[in-house]
């Protein structure tokens, strides 16, 4: 119990900071936090200088996506809440990739939303950690269980 505390002491100091998380998992959690608490600057430092972001049958560069599209998940991120399971991580030396399932409830903009998605996000390690170089996102309106 005690490592596990310092554990998220140690990441939640180095968020603060700025740095890149050591593990491709926390690079990836620390991305969604800084979505959901609002935070571009950290969204945008754990972001590779060639990412990219591919969602809706689009593809923006790294530039494209924080000159318009960051404040748009953040503002999302922030009003409904997403699940994610099935987490899965791959690492080959100093790449990997995360792939997971999400759910997301709540409302935003006055409409409900409750969907289902998927997730992929691909990362490399560089002299200050984890980078994202790559995100995925896709979704569907979720189906009432028959």
């Amino acid at each position: 119990m005690r490592t596990l505390i310092f554990s998220a002491l140690l990441l939640s100091s180095a968020a603060a900071l700025g740095e890149s998380p050591s593990d491709p998992a926390a690079a990836v959690d620390a991305f969604h936090a800084a979505l959901a608490a609002g935070d571009a600057a950290r969204a945008e430092a754990l972001l590779a200088p060639d990412a990219i972001v591919l969602e809706s049958g689009f593809v923006e560069t790294r530039a494209e996506y924080l000159s318009h599209h960051l404040a748009a998940d953040i503002a999302f991120a922030r009003e409904v809440k997403q699940l994610r399971s099935e987490v899965r991580v791959t690492q080959e030396g100093d790449f990997a990739w995360l792939s997971a399932k999400t759910r997301n409830a709540g409302t935003y903009q006055g409409r409900t939303n409750d969907s289902e998605g998927a997730e992929l996000i691909v990362l490399a390690r560089d002299a200050a950690g984890w980078r994202i170089r790559a995100i995925h996102w896709s979704s569907h309106e979720r189906k009432p269980a028959p």
